[in-house]
């Protein structure tokens, strides 16, 4: 049996994977021809990971899925610790690469390498929590947790559903969405290219 929460952690963990693994190349690229472009896509980028997954997504798992799990397989306490250590420097985490971002957009090439390195490390990092979580914990739940852990779990987690992962529709947010997907060149969103001149 398909459970909801399941459905959603794994949509939700997709929307972030396509929205780092668009970072990469955009940042490899650089701002080009169009810095004010650039610069507002990516920091429309890091704002959704601060605003949706940072906020939403990983407290109702650090507030439920974990406990539960930890409750009916002690044996992932080890993999739990991380992970919840991972969602308590997360938001500590995006704010650094926004600042960097900042000071590379205001400042100039000079901080350009500190953000590069920042971001590819942090990419690394989301996509190894995230993979960790899907092979190491929700298999157990899929196996151990019970039809009550299930309502609660998908109660919460349908209802905090992420937008760009086939939540509700939220107006407050259309415009940032909108944002993204109109000016990220694919396979993320639909805007063109950034522009280069040829050496």
């Amino acid at each position: 049996m398909q459970h909801h929460t399941l459905q959603v952690i794994r949509d939700e963990h997709a929307a972030v994977a396509a929205v780092l693994r668009s970072l990469q190349p955009l940042v490899a690229q650089g701002p080009g021809d169009e810095p004010e472009r650039f610069f507002d896509v990516l920091r429309a980028m890091l704002f959704y990971i601060d605003e949706f997954p940072e906020k939403k997504h990983h407290p109702n798992e650090s507030d439920l899925l974990f406990p539960k799990l930890a409750r009916v397989a002690p044996e992932l306490m080890p993999v739990i610790r991380r992970l919840e250590t991972d969602h308590m420097h997360g938001e500590t985490r995006v704010r650094e690469l926004q600042h960097l971002l900042l000071a590379w957009e205001l400042i100039g090439d000079t901080r350009r390498t500190d953000f590069v390195e920042a971001c590819e490390v942090y990419v690394r990092f989301y996509l190894e929590h995230m993979r960790v979580e899907e092979t190491q914990l929700l298999p157990v739940a899929e196996q151990k947790l019970g039809p009550q852990d299930w309502a609660e779990l998908d109660r919460v987690f349908v209802a905090a559903r992420d937008p760009l992962a086939g939540g509700s529709r939220d107006p407050a947010y259309d415009r940032l969405f909108t944002r993204i997907v109109l000016s990220t060149p694919a396979p993320l969103g639909v805007g063109a290219a950034l522009h280069h001149t040829p050496a």
